[in-house]
């Protein structure tokens, strides 16, 4: 009987031990190991060969606890097949090919529903997407996340963000200062998610050599946009 102990530290525990502990007795059914939480670690034991396979496979299941990216029983069940199969590189996690990975906030952004994992793979397959959903859902957040994924690996030159300057149900009047002050407060939401994403600075650096371009829909008429990640959003309102 041989032991071995994996660290767990920053997975959430819950979501790593499954309810009732389902995860962990899975992996003990599947692999003949039996399997301790023990503060922040996972121990394993069993016999050598039993652990050579319940390793990389509890190894994995803890990553994607420390990421938040849900998985199941079923889930460990088709890690299992996957190490049978071709070792270590078998295990691939039904949500790894539309993760968001933001360099600049060490963040990783994982769909949370169906609806939103189709949605990242439509713009990762094609070139024209369009989101219709309710409010909420992620339309405008997801699709800033993954035009920044776009330019941190160069795959644009550039982001244009669009909106129209619609007002959410009450006149505001004419707005003081120069058109970015005027515009500036219908287009928050997409300075929200863009900041959410990318630290302060090196956003505003961006809008200055307009690598980031935000700017109303009606000063988009004739515009060349190459190479460029562009999101209109609020479209309905155009």
């Amino acid at each position: 009987m041989v032991e071995h102990r994996l660290n767990t530290e920053g997975a959430d525990p819950l979501m790593l031990a499954g309810v009732n502990d389902r995860n962990i007795h899975e992996i003990g059914r599947l692999f003949s190991v039996k399997v301790v939480m023990r503060d922040d670690q996972l121990v394993l034991r069993g016999m050598i060969d039993s652990l050579e396979r319940a390793v990389p496979v509890a190894q994995h299941m803890i990553e994607l606890a420390r990421l938040r990216a849900p998985f199941d029983t079923p889930d460990i069940a088709r890690f299992a097949d996957g190490v049978d199969a071709l070792g270590v590189d078998g295990i691939v996690h039904p949500d790894e090919e539309v993760r968001i990975a933001l360099p600049g906030s060490r963040r990783v952004i994982v769909p949370k529903s169906d609806g939103q994992r189709g949605y990242i793979r439509a713009i990762q397959d094609n070139d024209v997407v369009i989101g219709i959903g309710p409010a909420g859902t992620g339309k405008t957040y997801l699709a800033v996340a993954a035009a920044v994924d776009s330019l941190y690996k160069k795959r644009v030159k550039r982001i244009v963000l669009a909106r129209p300057a619609v007002e959410a149900g009450e006149n505001l009047g004419f707005l003081p200062g120069d058109l970015q002050e005027k515009v500036d407060p219908y287009l928050r939401p997409l300075y929200d998610a863009l900041e959410d994403m990318m630290p302060h600075d090196r956003v505003s650096r961006a809008i200055e050599d307009s690598t980031i371009e935000i700017a109303p829909l009606a000063y988009m008429r004739g515009r060349t946009l190459a190479d460029a990640f562009v999101i209109l959003d609020e479209a309905q309102n155009a």
